[in-house]
């Protein structure tokens, strides 16, 4: 920085209004760089005022909304540097499984962004508007003081609720994917520091690497493994074994709102009550979460964000001997079995091959030995990722939620956008013999297709008790260059501006590929549309849905156990959210439609499984 008076006086001297208006068109990066051209500058990029303003600029939260979060934090620079960071998460992340719908949705809390998972469920009589949906918690962000990110998970155990405190990793502005790790902390190797690798920047090319290396320098002792480069099992077990040694359960204080209530403009009191409750609650929290920062010695008394290693090393202990006693057997057979078919044909078996799981997976000693402790880590990042109709293609074996693409209303894809209704006319009317009507929420965008613009609705959630169709099918697709002749079939006080001729979805060849009849979609001018079924006049009504409002309004329920809150993992047909007390604790793809037995030994499960009878 110079030290003589900066050339150029005329920035600084500039009204305080005018100077604001210039620095709305700036990003955060440029202000900082233009702190360290001068001094007069530097003072000026100091200024409350220009960070405030460009906290407003990102448009996260309201204006009013930012002077409240400024009380939680040293300066509107620190604020604007956590709103930057976590802006990326807001939306809308699922996963395929259960096949219901695991619909969570990241919003602004109190300094912090709160993910909620919506609760496949039925409307009552007051339907979606007005009726309380019902949700629960999954994760929060939280900032500290000087606007950095701290992880809280959610889950409940023995009835109880618990907090499981973890690290957040630098969020890539276009993830796609948000991934619960278990990430080893930094350790000091000769004045250098090895850090782990997550696997979510090169998810597919580096699906068959060995190893990774962080530093060129370092031997091939030291060598890093990234989480995923472990077994399932292995990284299943090691987030079960964090998770039940980071739990906090949770305090009485602790038990507020996650967010406040929505801002009435005549009564403000409800908003400020909770406000202080908000306040309250993320002070206590701070105070659970004692950032660690760096390395620590595992033989030191360990925060609540780190594990000590001494649990774990029974289990890789325990592990190693059970892995290496059934490898012995496997080699045996099959080393007797090769050696004598390559005898008989005349060839030699010197050369000891190994086999594809060796070779695709890491061994978890390696994982462990980069450091002294480890932690729960959340990770956003961005993956190619393939996707049908809207719908992503997922790892069925990843404790990951990907994110929906959401798309803007504009001038010709007028209905693209979250939808959700219900199934009957009118519209969340309850009839005699079913009180309650099962909630979906349809993605509906548009897609071109042999010269014609295709409306399509990609179902991401299903209230019914057992599901229809999968995540992600199509519930009707609407060819918007060809109007319907069809009549709205029931005579009330209806306007309809708009008929598209259309398929929706039906019974076809098994649960994974539905097939279709033809249908009608009609725009209605109160801002509903409805898809009708010719031959059965089954009518799917639909209206714009905000998130954020139904969920200020909404109902909290209780939370799974920490993992499979997080991402449940296990195929299930059937609304897993609606028995809470009855839910799996196993969250691996091979125990779908089987019986099991779990038997705790020490700390490592082993599971005893009894194929069903088909």
């Amino acid at each position: 920085m110079c030290s003589g008076p900066c050339q150029s006086s005329l920035l600084p001297a500039l009204p305080d209004d005018v100077l604001l208006i210039i620095t709305r068109s700036l990003s955060p990066k440029d202000i900082c760089n233009l702190s360290l051209c001068c001094r007069s500058l530097n003072s000026l990029a100091a200024s409350e005022k220009i960070w405030f303003t460009q906290c407003d600029v990102i448009n996260f939260i309201s204006t009013r909304d930012v002077v409240e979060w400024r009380k939680g934090v040293s300066s509107y620079k620190a604020l604007c540097k956590f709103l930057v960071g976590v802006q990326p998460l807001i939306g809308i992340w699922v996963h395929q499984n259960p096949e219901l719908g695991n619909v969570v949705y990241v919003m602004p809390g109190f300094v912090s962004v709160v993910g909620c998972r919506i609760i496949p469920q039925e409307l009552g009589p007051l339907g979606l508007e007005d009726g309380p949906i019902l949700w629960a918690p999954v994760f929060e962000i939280i900032s500290d003081f000087d606007g950095a990110p701290t992880f809280f998970l959610h889950g409940r155990e023995r009835e109880n609720d618990y907090f499981y405190p973890g690290s957040v990793k630098p969020i890539e502005k276009t993830c796609n994917i948000l991934l619960l790790e278990v990430e080893p902390r930094q350790q000091k190797h000769g004045g250098k520091l090895i850090h782990s690798k997550s696997f979510a920047n090169h998810l597919d090319k580096e699906m068959m690497k060995r190893i990774s290396r962080s530093n060129s320098g370092i031997s091939r002792s030291e060598i890093v493994v990234s989480f995923n480069r472990l077994a399932f099992g292995d990284r299943r077990n090691l987030l079960e074994i964090v998770t039940s040694q980071v739990g906090l359960k949770l305090p009485d204080s602790a038990n507020g709102p996650l967010f406040p209530c929505l801002r009435d403009d005549v009564d403000d009191e409800n908003f400020k009550r909770d406000v202080e409750l908000l306040i309250e609650r993320r002070s206590l929290l701070m105070q659970l979460h004692k950032p660690g920062g760096g390395c620590i010695d595992w033989h030191e008394a360990s925060d609540h964000t780190q594990v000590e290693l001494r649990e774990i090393k029974k289990y890789l202990d325990l592990s190693s001997r059970f892995r290496d006693s059934q490898s012995l057997k496997r080699k045996s057979l099959s080393g007797y079995l090769r050696d004598s078919f390559k005898h008989l044909i005349g060839k030699s078996s010197v050369k000891n091959g190994s086999s594809f799981t060796d070779y695709k997976h890491a061994q978890l000693h390696e994982f462990m030995k980069s450091s002294d402790t480890i932690g729960l880590s959340l990770h956003a990042s961005t993956v190619k990722l393939s996707s049908y109709r809207a719908w992503p293609n997922m790892h069925d074996n990843r404790f990951a939620l990907y994110k929906l693409p959401m798309r803007v209303p504009v001038a010709g894809e007028e209905y693209a956008g979250l939808w959700g209704g219900t199934f009957g006319w009118p519209p969340g009317k309850p009839s005699e013999d079913k009180p309650g009507k099962a909630l979906f929420l349809l993605l509906l965008s548009y897609e071109e297709s042999e010269g014609q613009q295709l409306l399509i609705a990609t179902k991401i959630l299903e209230g019914t008790h057992y599901v229809l169709h999968p995540n992600g099918s199509a519930m009707f697709i609407a060819n918007i260059n060809e109007l319907s002749l069809e009549q709205f079939p029931w005579d009330c006080d209806v306007e309809v501006k708009y008929a598209f001729m259309g398929e929706g979805i039906a019974n076809g060849y098994g649960f994974r590929y539905p097939g279709s009849k033809p249908g009608s979609l009609f725009v209605i001018q109160n801002g509903l549309l409805a898809f009708i079924w010719t031959e059965s006049r089954a009518v799917l009504t639909l209206r714009r849905v905000n998130l954020e409002e139904l969920l200020k309004k909404g109902e909290r329920v209780s939370a799974l156990p920490p993992i499979a809150n997080f991402s449940y993992l296990t195929k299930s047909y059937s609304n897993v959210f609606a028995g809470f007390a009855n839910t799996a604790a196993l969250s691996s793809p091979r125990f779908a439609n089987r019986a099991f037995f779990v038997i705790h030994c020490s700390v490592l499960p082993f599971y005893i499984l009894i194929e069903e009878n088909k």
